[in-house]
Formats: structure tokens, sequence, C-alpha cells
């Protein structure tokens, strides 16, 4: 009989040694990240339950005028007008006749405060005539409207309860990391008290065309409609952001969720707390992005930045001394990246406050102290900065028509004045006017620079009501808009 050699022995259990070492290890690594997983849903699970009851549901009613056509009123004056008359007839006047209807509508909110104060979308609740607020134990309250805010998406209601509410924490969207794990609480197509998971996809997304000051939290934590104004959360439970609207191509979620930033949202809070209304920093100035080749033009090392292009008139940048021309790299020792960055930031400033720009002007450093206004606002909380608005309560605002500009739209050989910018929610906004669209008659009288716009509307009989005509392409037609 052959034995095995003392060697080849403490080789063989060597090896059976280190193969049981080896089998064991896994089982306890796989034992481990079982444990992780289950530690990672647990957390998901109680910042859920202890969220839930602070997030409501919102229906509105709003009463739809029978005349109403996409958002604007036609008076009695257009009607009988030979214009009107020669191309609709008696069609119009029959529509005009038609009797109101109640419009119906809903979303999401969470409560801030245990004495009823409530956070949402101001698209959620614009317009409403009636707001009920449903809360997590099926209670229902008719909410107070207590201000909005169009211009950043943002609404503060309040309900009377005997009781102390539960409400949600506020957290930091500044210290928010892109990567995140973060949570979405709302109610997607009336389905109460959905929870949806994701993570925070990227920071500071603007011009995405949705509000006029932008910052938003882009997340694939699924969004649909009817999450509107609710929640999204970090894993600690507190909101960093509000939920405001979805990129889709088909009206359902796509992956890419927007939230506004809950530091942004703090400040117009306290405002609409306080006052009902937003006051914002004004500095006064025409802007764009600097890209590659204006930064070689202007001898800048990058294209971060913001170029002066104009200055206004007795603005607090001019009285600061800022210049057409100037690069603004920084408020207060903080890099400003861009036009939108800029915007916002100095919105954000308290008017009368102070705050250093750093500025480069033919290619050396400087710092500028400017002390920042209030922006103007028009009364339905639209304001006006570096152009002229027509009748704040329409939502237009103009520009004058340059050969650059003629020469980009095909207006080479029209006159008139250029929409600017379309307030979201605005009359104009739901007529389906658009920037960019020629405005050649205002009130029937022709436009040729923005200073005729004042003189024409003095022409109309309600200031509520004007007639444009509005030319886009080589085409033109009328559009009637009544202000709220």
């Amino acid at each position: 009989m052959n034995s095995w050699s003392p060697a080849l022995t403490r080789g063989i259990c060597l090896h059976l040694l280190c193969s049981f070492f080896f089998v064991t290890s896994l089982a306890y690594a796989s034992e481990n990240d079982l444990e992780i997983l289950e530690k990672s849903s647990k957390a998901f699970a109680s910042v859920a339950r202890q969220a839930k009851p602070a997030v409501v549901n919102i229906r509105v009613e709003k009463t739809i005028k029978g005349g109403q056509m996409d958002g604007w009123q036609i008076p009695d004056e257009m009607l009988e007008h030979p214009f009107f008359k020669q191309f609709f007839g008696p069609q119009l006047r029959k529509r005009q006749n038609v009797p109101p209807r109640l419009q119906q509508g809903q979303g999401s909110g969470f409560i801030v405060s245990d004495d009823g104060y409530i956070l949402t979308n101001n698209h959620v609740v614009d317009g409403a005539d009636s707001i009920t607020v449903r809360l997590n134990d099926d209670s229902s309250y008719q909410a107070k409207l207590i201000g909005t805010d169009p211009l950043s998406d943002v609404a503060l209601i309040k309900i009377e309860s005997s009781k102390k509410l539960p409400s949600l924490a506020m957290g930091s969207s500044a210290a928010l990391e892109v990567g995140e794990w973060v949570i979405a609480i709302g109610n997607p197509f009336g389905l109460s008290q959905t929870v949806t998971v994701g993570i925070v996809s990227a920071k500071g997304r603007s011009q995405v065309g949705l509000n006029e000051y932008e910052n938003f939290i882009q997340t694939d934590a699924a969004i649909n409609p009817g999450n509107s104004g609710g929640p999204l959360l970090n894993i600690r439970g507190q909101v960093i952001g509000i939920n405001s609207a979805l990129f889709s191509q088909t009206g359902g979620y796509m992956g890419i969720g927007f939230a506004i930033p809950i530091d942004m949202v703090k400040s117009i809070e306290r405002q609409l707390q306080a006052t009902g209304k937003v006051s914002r920093g004004w500095l006064g100035v025409m802007i764009q992005d600097i890209d590659e080749n204006l930064a070689q033009s202007f001898g800048l090392k990058s294209s971060s930045g913001v170029l002066l292009t104009g200055v206004q008139p007795d603005s607090p940048a001019e009285k600061g001394g800022l210049l057409g021309g100037d690069v603004i790299i920084a408020i207060d020792g903080s890099a400003v990246k861009n036009a939108s960055a800029l915007r916002n930031r100095v919105a954000l400033v308290l008017p009368g406050s102070k705050v250093v720009l750093q500025v480069i002007r033919k290619g050396k450093k400087r710092d500028i102290g400017v002390l920042i206004g209030e922006r103007p606002v028009g009364a339905n909380g639209l304001s006006i900065e570096d152009h002229t608005v027509l009748n704040n309560n329409f939502g237009l605002s103009f520009e004058k028509l340059t050969p650059e500009i003629a020469k980009k739209f095909g207006y080479a050989q029209k006159k008139g004045v250029v929409i600017r910018e379309v307030a979201p929610q605005s009359p104009a906004s739901r007529a389906g006017l658009k920037a960019g669209m020629l405005i050649e008659e205002v009130n029937r009288m022709a436009i040729g620079q923005v200073a005729d716009i004042k003189k024409a509307l003095a022409l109309g009989k309600d200031a509520r009501h004007v007639l444009l005509r509005v030319g886009f392409g080589q085409g033109s037609r009328y559009i009637a808009l009544v202000a709220k």
C-alpha cells in the first residue's frame, strides 16, 4: 500500500482549511450584504412612515366663464367690432353666452408648521375659488390662500384645526449632493400617499422654461401629474425640495423630475407668511452668458461669469458704478457661473442690503459695492427689470425690434416690438403668446417702438382688456387679452 508523504498531507490539509475559510467568508459576506440592504429598506420605510401624516392632498375648484377661450374673455365692444363680425359672425357671440362651468384640479402639499401652514406649487392653486385639503387621516379642511409667487411657482395656504398638526422639518438643498438618495411623496393621478425613491440626478438646473426663477433639483424619483407641490425628502426625512414638474414626451414619468430647492423656498415662505407677497432684490442690468468666443474677446481665462450688456438708468447698478461690458464673476466672495445664477442670487438679497460684486473690467479685477434695490412689482406680482411690461396684469414684456432680431425671426419687412418674456400662468401665456412674436398693433394702433405701447393702452375703453395684432413669421393674427 502506498502512503502519502508528510509534506503532501500538510499541503492537502492547508488547502482544505483555506477552502473552508473562503466558503465561510462568502456566506458571511452574503449575510452582511443582506443586512445592509435590509437596514436601507427599513430606513426608507421609517422616513415614509414619519413623513406621510404631514403630506396632504389638495383639491381645487374654479369657475370658468362660458365665453372664456384659452384663458381670455372677449369684451362685448370687441364682439361688435366689424373685424370680428366679418370673420366670426354670430358664432363668437353664441360661444360668449355659454353658461359658466366648474373646473376641478388636484395636487399635493405638505404642512410646515403645527398651526396649519402648507406649502405647495402656485400652479396647483392658481385662480382657485375654493381649496380643500385632505389629511392622511382622511379629515378635510377648507384652506385659505395666504400668498403666491408665480415667478418661482411657490404658494402658501393655511388650514385651521383645533389640534396641533404634524409637520415636516426643513433641510438644506445646498448641502445636497448629486447621487444622494431622495424620497418623493404625493398624490400622483389622485393615488394618495404614494412614495417613490430615487437619487439626485443633477443640481442647479436652469433655463428649463418653467418659471422665471429656476434652480431646480433634478431627480429620477418617479414624479407624475398630481405630485406637484409634494415634498422631496432626504434620508433624514427633511424637506430639501418641492416637487414641481416632470420632463415627459408622453405626459407620464420618463425618469426626469424637477423640484424647487428648499433654500429658495424658505425665503419665499417667510415673506408670504409675513406679507402675502414676495419682494426681490434688483440690480437693473441686462445680462447674458459667456461662451468661449466671448471669453476670448474679453480676455477672460474661462467662460464662467456674467456679461453686462447694459445698465438701466438710475438703477442700483448705475449708482454703484457698474458699466456695460463688465463681467461679474462673484457676489460677496461666492462665484457666479452664469446669468441664471446671478438673477437668482440677486433676487434673494433683501432690498436695501449692500453686496460686493467682483468684476472684471478691461482685463482687471475690481470689487464694486452695490446697494441692492427692490425689484418693481406690478399688481399681480409680475415684475419689470430692464424692459417694458404691457400692463402687468397681462404678463407680457417687450424689447425693441433690432435688425439682428428682425433677421433672426424673419421680420425684415415689418414694424413693431418683440415679445421678450411671457409670464407663466398669465393671460398671455394661456392665449398662446410666446417670446419672439411681434406685436404690430395694440388697441388698433400701430406700434413702432416700446414707448408707443403706453399711448396705445390709453385708447382702450377698459384697462382690463387689450386687443393685439401679433405677427409670427410672415403671418399675423388678432388676440384679445383680459387681465386677471
